[in-house]
């Protein structure tokens, strides 16, 4: 079974990052650049947070929200999720249901690997299952089923 690595892998994508000192609209502006949904938020070379575009959502309707003036390490979200480079598929889909969450950073040896997001995950789960149904019907011949019971039609 696929790791959160072999996702990551299979992904090719290099975490994305902005400063928390940086607009709302900046970081829409790289969002959008790299046709992503969430963004990392890091200082110093430490992961402070994430925003994503749900963020926008709620934010926008706050009453003098001006995306070009606030800044995302005002506006981010700090609990974040990890898992290490080796948890199966299956243990990472737990991971997002029961904690409601729809982005996992990644962590191998103490370091941030990636970010993984629900979207990435389910993916990965359906091409694996997809990959198995095929492995198994090609060693199932459907050979002796096809004339299954055809020696008490005789009868």
């Amino acid at each position: 079974m696929k790791t959160a690595e072999d996702i990551l892998k299979d992904k090719n994508r290099e975490m994305v990052c902005i400063s928390p000192g940086r607009t709302i609209r900046e970081a829409v502006h790289t969002m959008t650049d790299h046709k992503i949904g969430a963004i990392l938020v890091k200082k110093e070379g430490k992961i402070l947070g994430i925003w994503t575009e749900r963020d926008l959502l709620y934010n926008i309707n706050l009453r003098g929200f001006n995306p070009d003036k606030e800044l995302v390490g005002d506006h981010m979200t700090t609990s974040l999720h990890t898992t290490r480079h080796n948890t199966p598929i299956l243990k990472i889909k737990e991971m997002f249901l029961g904690l409601f969450i729809r982005h996992i950073i990644v962590e191998k040896d103490g370091e941030y690997i990636g970010l993984l997001s629900i979207g990435d995950v389910l993916r990965a789960s359906l091409i694996d299952q997809d990959y198995r149904i095929k492995e198994l019907n090609a060693i199932a011949s459907w050979e002796y089923y096809e004339n299954w019971g055809w020696d008490r039609k005789k009868r």
